[in-house]
């Protein structure tokens, strides 16, 4: 049997706002999603086996555990008889860098959700859907459909058809960021920017362009070099903004013209050399 093929794509967040801090110990959020078109590559096929294969290759295979989204999303399905004992072969070839803020491990996962989804090989409810998708990470349900979304402070998601046109150049430095740790250095909360009947505005770039990502300053302190990345690209000609996705490390400066943003990478890439640096666009 052939492998069926999947692009599962980089999600970034476009705003984060951290609300408050709940009993839990978790934090409520709100932000705008999107996606871009760097994605990485699943292959997933059935096999006559007692268990589950799941293989990683590419750039960024490395210090991906055994215990990961998809093993973790495959283990519940088991466990609650979705598959009917079916067993896969899952190869992903990752071309987006863990530790990122790029959803890379989440998209993966929802991804994967879907094609059992699409191709019937399981029937849940939405309500079900959501509490599986939890289960396996915090951004899962972001991935499940690939839109604009804006995730509310009440804990509402809503999807849009806005296209946002945008050109990404997208920088990680060497080191990643630790989201645990970020969180944990959080003293002061925002107060909530998105509300659902200005949904119009949401995705206009002029509102954008005047939110933030509430983890920058932290994730400044504790890794000052990202510091200093962001004002430098922040003086990139014709610059939309330039902003942090998810808790780092990667930093995103947005244009409106592919030309720009050719332009501008050839000045960063040549003072960040060492830096994994790409061009993408929002899908």
């Amino acid at each position: 049997m052939s492998y069926y093929k999947i692009k599962s794509y980089a999600k970034i967040n476009l705003s984060l706002g951290v609300i408050k801090k709940l009993n839990s110990n978790y934090h409520k959020i709100e932000s705008i999603v999107s996606f871009i078109d760097l994605h990485d590559e699943i292959f997933i096929k059935k096999i006559n086996n007692k268990y589950h294969k799941i293989f990683f290759y590419g750039k960024f295979k490395k210090n991906i555990n055994q215990k990961n989204t998809i093993s973790k999303l495959l283990k519940i399905l088991d466990e609650r008889k979705k598959l009917k004992d079916q067993k896969y072969f899952i190869k992903i070839k990752k071309n987006i860098p863990n530790k990122s803020g790029l959803g890379g491990g989440s998209m993966n996962a929802s991804s994967v959700l879907m094609y059992f989804f699409k191709q019937s090989k399981i029937k849940i409810s939405n309500k079900e859907t959501i509490e599986i998708s939890n289960k396996v990470g915090s951004d899962v349900i972001l991935g499940l459909r690939k839109k604009n979304s804006a995730l509310f402070s009440n804990g509402k998601l809503s999807r849009y058809n806005n296209k946002l046109g945008l050109y990404t150049l997208l920088i990680k430095p060497n080191f990643g960021c630790s989201t645990k740790l970020i969180y944990k250095k959080i003293n002061s909360y925002s107060r909530p920017h998105l509300i659902r009947n200005n949904q119009n505005k949401l995705f206009k770039i002029n509102f954008i362009k005047n939110l933030n990502n509430d983890l920058e300053k932290y994730a400044f302190k504790t890794y000052p070099n990202l510091l200093f990345l962001k004002k430098f690209m922040l003086n990139l000609p014709k610059v939309l903004f330039v902003r942090m996705t998810g808790s780092g490390s990667t930093m995103i400066a947005y244009f409106l013209s592919k030309k720009t943003c050719f332009q501008a990478a050839k000045i960063l890439k040549k003072k960040y050399k060492n830096y994994w640096c790409i061009i993408s666009k929002t899908i």
